[in-house]
């Protein structure tokens, strides 16, 4: 049972992968002209919706796991915080971006909207980096 629970968290953590390429995603939008970034934002907004599915995965994977290993308490209290800071920072993001396709569709400046995901999805990709991290190397009893 172990080994398909850590065979589903690492399967998680593949589909979060999309979080390594978001910033960079983000910042092609602005290269692009009306429908093309109304467009590129609804397919970024629904990637992200599909990426936080997997973070629901990991969630459940990563509590069995951490159940079963003899971890030290404050690496579970930092991955932890950590998990929760991706899910937060990873469902504000979706609100830029729909908001991006409503005033590219009104005919209106999306400029602030892509700042604002463009920051937000930096900031995902650095927490992400960082669990990465704290997963490779746990910090054991």
């Amino acid at each position: 049972m172990n080994n398909f629970m850590l065979f589903l968290h690492v399967l998680g953590a593949t589909g979060m992968g999309f979080y390594i390429v978001m910033p960079v995603l983000v910042g092609r939008i602005s290269k692009l002209a009306g429908e093309g970034q109304a467009g590129l934002a609804g397919g970024l907004a629904s990637a992200n919706r599909i990426a936080q599915y997997f973070l629901v995965l990991q969630l459940l994977t990563g509590g069995y796991l951490m159940s079963q290993g003899d971890y030290a308490v404050m690496w579970m209290i930092i991955t932890t915080v950590l998990f929760l800071a991706i899910a937060a920072l990873g469902g504000i993001i979706s609100k830029p971006l729909k908001r991006i396709v409503t005033e590219i569709q009104t005919g209106q400046s999306a400029s602030s909207h892509i700042a604002k995901a463009r920051t937000l999805s930096v900031l995902v990709l650095i927490i992400y980096i960082v669990i990465l991290y704290f997963m490779k190397y746990p910090i054991y009893k």
